[in-house]
């Protein structure tokens, strides 16, 4: 199981029967293909509808997720303008959020939009996503590409939202946040606490219960 399937297969155990869920690109959309079975979800893509169905080979060539590429859409799912798509997402109806990251802090703010040295066009609807939902789940692999920490003591990037995340799922590791503290609550299977402190830059709490991901 490589990286990016245990950060999803984990993810897909935070969703409950009945939440309107948004995810956004990147990890967070192969959250899709593990949704326990018996779990109806409906996911809410913020370029228009909801509905957003599996990646399974059933990918209409003619819609796109929020990230552009080819998407299905599930049985009742429903297309609208972006009026009403950002309408669910300021007016609280969304459950939760899935983002990955660039950075995250031991306070609990998040980086994920203005990418070093490159051209964007904008934040897109992360800022309001993150001020929105309920909660706020980042789904990202513990380091960079050049090996350095994500989980930092600070961010070092423009934030997209300030103490807005409540949990951190990374292929080692499970991160919640409780009262102004990020603690340490679950290891990937193979991972150390040692590990995870070698490649984390943030202050966190280990607690004497560390359990391992339950992920299948």
């Amino acid at each position: 199981m490589d990286a990016k399937e245990i950060i999803a297969r984990r993810v897909a155990m935070e969703l409950k029967d009945g939440d309107l869920v948004n995810l956004g690109i990147g990890i967070p959309t192969l959250v899709t293909d593990y949704i326990p079975q018996g779990i109806t979800v409906t996911l809410h893509s913020e370029n228009g509808f909801v509905g957003l169905g599996p990646d399974n080979g059933l990918a209409d060539p003619d819609v796109v997720n929020a990230g552009g590429k080819p998407a299905s859409v599930a049985p009742g799912g429903a297309m609208f303008d972006s009026l009403m798509s950002f309408a669910i997402v300021r007016g609280g109806h969304l459950t939760m959020t899935v983002l990955g990251a660039l950075e995250v802090d031991q306070y609990g703010n998040l980086a994920n939009w203005m990418v070093p040295g490159k051209i964007v066009p904008g934040m897109g609807g992360a800022m309001d996503l993150v001020s929105g939902a309920k909660r706020v789940i980042v789904a990202m692999e513990h380091t960079a590409k050049d090996g350095s920490a994500k989980i930092l003591k600070q961010c070092t990037l423009p934030l997209t939202g300030k103490a807005v995340v409540d949990m951190i799922v990374t292929n080692l590791a499970v991160f919640h946040f409780s009262g102004g503290r990020l603690i340490l609550s679950e290891l990937a299977p193979g991972a150390t606490v040692e590990q995870v402190i070698s490649n984390t830059e943030a202050d966190f709490v280990i607690p004497p219960d560390i359990k391992i991901m339950p992920i299948v």
